[in-house]
């Protein structure tokens, strides 16, 4: 994460205070953020799931990489101070190192999730009923994968 600090260096800063909303979910994401000192708490429907504190690391990737409007809040939960990046595809273009830098972020954090999954799932593997389900969910999040059909405007079928 020090490398990400390093190549945003000479980028803007901004800062927020306590409680003050960075993201919000629902809206169209046009900006990355690399925290360079404080905390925020990423938060869907008003519960906080994630905590962000380590200098480095990103936030507000996802919606960008995916093209779609962020599904999480991120909200400063300390004094915050992050290098804003204000065209991240031209960032992570002509950086290749940035794009690198946060491919393995976010490749750790999936990492984490699949394994609390697995765990998950090994946990509830003999019950049953409703918690005996969360087996058959857990491998339809590790499996799921997004449908992609080739064609074009022109032929959408073809």
């Amino acid at each position: 994460m020090s490398d990400l600090l390093a190549l945003c260096a000479d980028l803007p800063r901004e800062s927020w205070q306590p409680g003050e909303l960075i993201i919000e979910a629902g809206r169209l994401a046009s900006r990355l953020y690399v925290l360079t000192s404080g905390s925020v708490t990423v938060e869907r429907d008003d519960v906080p799931f994630a905590r962000i504190d380590t200098p480095g690391a990103v936030f507000g990737e996802m919606a960008l990489v995916l093209g779609q409007p962020a599904t999480a809040s991120v909200r400063a939960s300390s004094e915050t101070q992050c290098h804003v990046i204000d065209d991240p595809e031209t960032f992570l273009t002509e950086r290749p190192g940035a794009a690198l830098a946060v491919l393995r972020l976010t490749a750790s954090r999936l990492d984490g999730l699949t394994r609390y999954l697995v765990d998950v799932k090994e946990q509830l593997a003999d019950e049953v009923g409703h918690l005996g389900m969360l087996g058959q969910i857990v491998d339809t999040l590790v499996h799921h994968h997004a449908a992609v059909r080739p064609g074009s405007v022109r032929d959408p079928d073809g």
